[in-house]
């Protein structure tokens, strides 16, 4: 089936670093500071682009806007093309991840690597059920019901209760958020199904998979890693969905290790 696609638009992103360039995509319902705490730590070594997808963040959704694969991955290769890239290490969070391997799949000559995070070949009934749940969550019992079930299903039980500050924020931010772009995005993706082309993935792949994600089930990561050819995989512990949030030190240098391994073998090692 062809997925419907508005024309592709202009994405706000920030730009940080010099070096091979890296794109950190966000997943449903972000934007790019899910990546606040890892770009410091890539920026030293690389170029980092991490923009806000369509409807979400600073980027507007045009009317018209379908919110598809077909239609995301437009936008992102139209910021390469602004961006002067002809090709980039692609990095996705969740739905971001989803996006990610949809443009190596499609796109593998702008692809550089991959790497997924929380992510998965599919959108399997558990991960549906659970987006069902925040729907439900938000219109039966309003924003705040939503946020919380958001802490509790997004992140580990121990990170949350050592970051309060973090959830009140969360909280008020829920509050005041337009959630149709978020919602119309996570319909589009109960449909995405890459398990019949993903062993066709020829790019370097890094999985980096919590084993407490209540989202995007473990053993996806172990899915992914057999599925793709050479793929390597990180595993963290008493982690949530969010990896780049709760851990983003480990997360940065997962992907800086991975990027300038590639990076060498491309005979284009990064500075030190």
């Amino acid at each position: 089936m062809v997925e419907e696609a508005a024309p592709p638009i202009d994405l706000y992103a920030r730009r940080e670093g010099s070096g091979p360039p890296i794109v950190l995509l966000h997943g449903v319902g972000g934007n790019h500071t899910v990546w606040n705490l890892v770009v410091p730590h890539l920026s030293p070594q690389f170029t980092v682009i991490a923009p806000d997808l369509r409807g979400h963040g600073r980027t507007a959704a045009p009317e018209g806007s379908h919110f598809t694969y077909a239609e995301l991955a437009g936008d992102v290769l139209r910021l390469l093309e602004q961006e002067s890239v002809s090709s980039a290490h692609l990095v996705g969070l969740s739905g971001g991840a989803l996006l990610a391997l949809r443009l190596a799949l499609d796109q593998p000559d702008r692809a550089r690597s991959l790497t997924i995070v929380s992510g998965a070949a599919y959108t399997d009934p558990h991960t549906r059920a659970v987006a069902q749940r925040w729907a439900e969550t938000y219109a039966k019992e309003g924003p705040d019901r939503f946020a919380l079930r958001l802490l509790k299903d997004l992140y580990y039980p121990d990170w949350v209760e050592e970051h309060l500050d973090f959830a009140d924020e969360l909280r008020e931010l829920v509050k005041h958020q337009d959630i149709g772009p978020a919602e119309r995005w996570s319909r589009a993706m109960q449909a995405f199904d890459e398990r019949g082309r993903v062993a066709n993935v020829r790019v370097p792949t890094l999985i980096v998979q919590a084993m407490d994600d209540a989202v995007v089930d473990a053993s996806h990561g172990r899915i992914l890693r057999q599925s793709i050819p050479g793929a390597k995989i990180r595993i963290l512990a008493e982690t949530g969905h969010m990896v780049p949030v709760e851990r983003p030190r480990e997360t940065a240098e997962a992907i800086a290790t991975f990027v300038a391994s590639v990076e060498a073998q491309r005979g284009n090692a990064p500075a030190a």
